[in-house]
């Protein structure tokens, strides 16, 4: 993965707001030169008492004038910085959502690797940290190296030698920071590593406070969190008993002009080679050279900070996409194809030993139900996922209706297959609008439609506000069942001719398990219908039934048949019946 230098992205994501960041600039100018204007005032005024043609009108005159350019100075630097940030953050919107988009069509495996609290991170917070530098240093920047320029040569106007004594703490200033600043970059690198540690660790901790609590771990747990907040202060702090030293003496040094502009400007002035007014003034100038060049203290910083924030996000701005045709494709039917399909979670393209699946064929008919079965890990919900192109095969290919999958665009394919997992997503918008993502054009009677063809409209209609509770409100009130049909209702909606259901049965209980049968039998009805159960009583009626081990076929046939022949699904049934009766067993004895 190659990535561009964190200058470029800055610049390829400001191409939108380019203009603004020149008129910026170009503000900050007229800014700058409004801020010169009244240093050449207070020479006027120093003139006039010295040669002793002070009057309140002329005094009143060039105080005016001082104003004005005071006035200037202000009003365009605001304007400058408002369309810095403006810009700054049309640079975040654009950074947020590239990347939002790259993994939208990364690898679903590879967005999987990312914890939530590092997508969080790089997305909201480090991103974020970018604006305050971007949104100041552009004019800010420019016009605190302005305007020394601008002040300098008008010092060198008065007299060369003064102006070249006005910066003879900078050298001395420089050589301090150089020391200072020998081993920056290590010891930035270093803290970013420590906090990115730290923030994983309060993540870590806030996110299974659950368990925590559930096992009794909070000492343990609260010590490990504890230690790192700790072990962060002590770095930080560390590194600034390591600085400070110096970092004091150049800040003690740098602005100290008079150190050179004072001693000797007394001598030519005693040469006469310097008027009192010119003196006067000299000194003035050289304390306005020193103060916006400390600033660039702040700002190396402040593009160190944007140098990590934007090589952080770059690792979500080149995932690898999954190849994708813009091209439509005739598909003839739904029939579902794996030739000699072989799968790794290696996302890293290298060879893999320990493959999930080995050179496995599979037909899945038209319009039949199909059932996958096998123990954890045998390949089942990898199966869901290639057929839905969640990911790609490593070897082999998967065909629909006899087309390649990957000759089918993206969002070609995704008309094509509804996923219902055991693990189902509310987001926080209304049960309507939830279910209506099924089928963003639905209307909202057939939005109540799919909602009753799914069982839902009974327990929806106990909120107070029925369809128009918030998800959000609602989540902790919805069993792991209720959800699962929510999630079915949106699949009716989108009335997909492939039906895959991942486990969508896991958390059903006794008396929903018939309601969620009967919002499956409205879903898939002329479908083509993969299924995943663990329940093998809600397979009995497939077409066929596919059993798996270790990435492998072991078997294949209808629940009579396979039952028929001694192996491994044989066993599965017994446990499965064996578990019911146990269960059945508890119920009565708890009656």
């Amino acid at each position: 993965m190659n990535q561009e230098s964190w200058l470029k992205t800055v610049v390829r994501f400001a191409k939108p707001c380019r203009r603004k960041l020149i008129f910026s600039i170009f503000l900050e100018v007229i800014s700058v030169g409004g801020g010169i204007v009244p240093y050449f005032g207070v020479y006027q005024i120093i003139i006039l008492f010295f040669e002793g043609k002070q009057t309140v009108q002329d005094i009143l005159f060039w105080t005016s004038i001082c104003l004005l350019g005071y006035v200037i100075k202000l009003l365009f630097h605001a304007f400058a910085t408002t369309l810095s940030h403006i810009s700054a953050y049309t640079i975040l919107e654009g950074m947020r959502m590239a990347m939002a988009d790259r993994l939208m069509h990364a690898p679903l495996g590879t967005v999987l690797n990312q914890t939530v609290g590092s997508l969080k991170s790089i997305i909201v917070d480090r991103v974020e940290t970018i604006e305050l530098p971007l949104a100041h240093l552009i004019p800010e920047g420019f016009s605190n190296l302005l305007l020394p320029i601008c002040v300098f040569i008008y010092l060198f106007i008065i007299d060369w030698r003064m102006a070249l004594a006005s910066i003879i703490t900078v050298p001395i200033a420089f050589i301090t920071y150089g020391f200072m600043m020998k081993n920056f970059n290590e010891k930035y690198h270093d803290y970013m590593e420590a906090s990115n540690y730290v923030n994983g660790v309060i993540v870590e901790y806030v996110e299974g406070i659950e368990v925590i609590k559930a096992f009794n771990q909070s000492t343990t747990s609260y010590e490990k969190f504890e230690k790192a907040i700790h072990s962060f202060k002590e770095y930080t702090l560390d590194w600034f008993r390591s600085t400070w030293k110096l970092m004091n003496f150049g800040g003690a040094v740098l602005p100290s002009t008079l150190l050179g502009t004072l001693p000797i400007g007394m001598i030519l002035y005693k040469q006469g080679s310097l008027s009192p007014a010119e003196l006067t003034m000299c000194m003035i100038l050289s304390l306005g050279i020193i103060g916006p060049l400390t600033s660039f203290t702040v700002f190396i910083n402040d593009l160190k900070s944007i140098e990590y924030a934007v090589k952080d996000a770059d690792e979500l701005l080149n995932l690898e996409e999954l190849e994708n045709t813009n091209k439509s494709t005739s598909i003839k039917g739904y029939d579902i194809e794996l030739n000699n399909v072989s799968f790794c979670y290696d996302s890293t393209g290298n060879h893999c030993n320990n493959n999930v699946l080995s050179s496995l064929s599979l037909n899945i008919p038209q319009g039949n139900f199909t059932a996958l079965v096998g123990p954890s890990g045998s390949g089942k919900s990898t199966i869901a996922r290639l057929i839905a192109r969640f990911w790609d095969v490593s070897e082999g290919e998967i065909r629909i209706g006899g087309t390649n999958i990957k000759e089918i665009p993206l969002s070609q394919l995704g008309d094509m297959v509804s996923f219902v997992t055991q693990d189902n997503f509310l987001f926080n918008c209304s049960l309507l609008e939830n279910i209506r993502l099924g089928n963003p054009k639905a209307t909202d009677e057939e939005v109540l439609q799919a909602a009753k063809s799914a069982c839902c409209d009974g327990f929806i209609s106990n909120f107070e506000k029925g369809y128009h509770t918030s998800a959000g409100e609602a989540g902790g009130r919805l069993s792991g069942g209720e959800k699962q049909r929510i999630a079915i209702a949106r699949a009716i909606l989108k009335d997909a001719p492939i039906v895959i259901l991942d486990e969508a049965t896991a958390f059903t209980d006794p008396e929903n398990e018939d309601k969620i049968q009967k919002s499956i039998a409205a879903l898939t009805k002329g479908k083509t219908l993969l299924v995943i159960a663990h329940r093998l009583s809600t397979i009995k009626n497939a077409d066929q039934i596919i059993v798996l081990e270790k990435g492998k076929i072991r078997n294949k046939g209808t629940h009579e048949e396979l039952l028929r022949k001694e192996g491994l699904y044989e066993d599965m049934w017994k446990a499965h019946i064996g578990a019911k009766l146990w269960a059945a067993n508890q119920e009565l004895g708890g009656v």
